[in-house]
């Protein structure tokens, strides 16, 4: 392994003190320009880079950001999202040469730990959260850290159909909101303007503000149009394939079944495209299926399925350009993500004329 370069190795190489080394690296005064230049070019050209901890000590920035992913590490081996959003995140972080530390952990008391750990390490400079939740306990606890942070997913406020994720008055961070209740919106309106009027979401789970914002937009949406909870409902799972059709072949074996199933996302419509075609069941002959988010396996399986399009890589840039520009001296804000918009596909068509009154 190679040696890592050190200061002593480019005064060595630049004839100068070490002393002289330290002032040009770290701008401070007591060397003149020239020798600040000619130091500089020596420790690029030996690839030398500033220690963290070293930095740490120092109070000085870590040069990296932290993002934690509190869920059972099985959901996440074929899930595209979460993929997308580090591509993009990743994106804006390495223009800025800024590292992203990345950990997954089973629980929200497991992720608090870590930001404990990160903060009394100073390994990071401020943190992206996901999955936001209703009684979060993580912006109190940044906020008392004093840990820059940008909530990624937290729903638009809406018509007062579900609360706000209850964040501490005296907290402020910054946040990447997403319209969920539009979204469903634009299901519903899809999926009853084709003639369904039996329809089930097989959401994510529950507790995460993004599925709370969604089963009640759902439940207000179907209201609007005369549907009532017995008629279009919301039922919950870990986001996996294997609930996803657990979920999906419970609600088929009931009597009066939905014609349209709506999951939170690709992962769980594919499974239960598959449990459908297992029982017989024709996609979309006699059941519509549209998946939430949009990705290569929605446009791959047959029928393809229709499915909510937004840029979730621009999300996650969207939130790295927010962290960092709080961790510049701005002030905390809010930033909006595009709309996402419906893309009908093969899997939804009007439901067969006996299934509807």
């Amino acid at each position: 392994m190679a040696r890592r370069p050190t200061i002593k190795d480019i005064a060595r190489q630049a004839g100068v003190s070490e002393s002289a080394v330290s002032f040009a690296l770290n701008d401070r005064p007591g060397v003149s320009q020239d020798t600040r230049a000619r130091i500089r070019r020596v420790a690029e050209e030996l690839g030398w880079q500033p220690n963290s901890a070293a930095r740490a000590l120092s109070g000085e920035r870590s040069g990296a950001v932290g993002l934690v992913l509190a869920r059972p590490a099985h959901t996440l081996g074929v899930e595209s999202f979460f993929l997308q959003l580090v591509s993009g995140i990743q994106e804006v972080l390495s223009a800025a040469r800024t590292a992203l530390l990345f950990q997954v952990v089973e629980d929200i008391d497991a992720e608090c730990a870590v930001y404990r750990r990160w903060w009394a390490e100073r390994r990071v400079d401020g943190v992206l959260v996901v999955d936001p939740r209703m009684r979060d306990p993580r912006p109190a606890l940044l906020g008392e850290l004093g840990l820059p942070a940008v909530t990624i997913g937290e729903p638009e406020p809406a018509d007062g159909s579900s609360p706000a994720p209850e964040v501490p008055e005296a907290v402020v961070v910054s946040s990447v909101r997403a319209d969920d209740a539009g979204a469903m919106a634009q299901v519903l309106d899809h999926l009853h303007g084709l003639g369904h009027r039996r329809i089930v979401h097989i959401a994510g789970l529950p507790g995460l503000a993004h599925t709370v914002r969604r089963m009640d937009s759902l439940r207000t949406e179907a209201a609007r149009r005369g549907l009532g909870p017995d008629q279009v409902r919301s039922v919950v799972t870990d986001y996996s394939d294997a609930e996803g059709a657990a979920a999906t072949r419970r609600v088929l074996a009931e009597p009066q079944p939905p014609t349209a199933l709506v999951y939170d996302n690709d992962v769980m419509a594919v499974a239960g495209s598959a449990v459908a075609a297992e029982l017989g069941i024709p996609v979309p002959g006699r059941l519509s299926v549209v998946a939430w988010d949009d990705s290569a396996l929605c446009r791959v399986t047959h029928p393809r399925l229709t499915a909510l399009v937004r840029d979730t890589a621009g999300f996650g840039r969207l939130a790295a350009e927010e962290l960092l520009a709080v961790l510049a001296g701005g002030p905390p804000g809010v930033r909006i993500s595009e709309q996402p918009r419906l893309e009908p596909r093969e899997s939804t068509a009007p439901p067969p004329a006996h299934t509807e009154s």
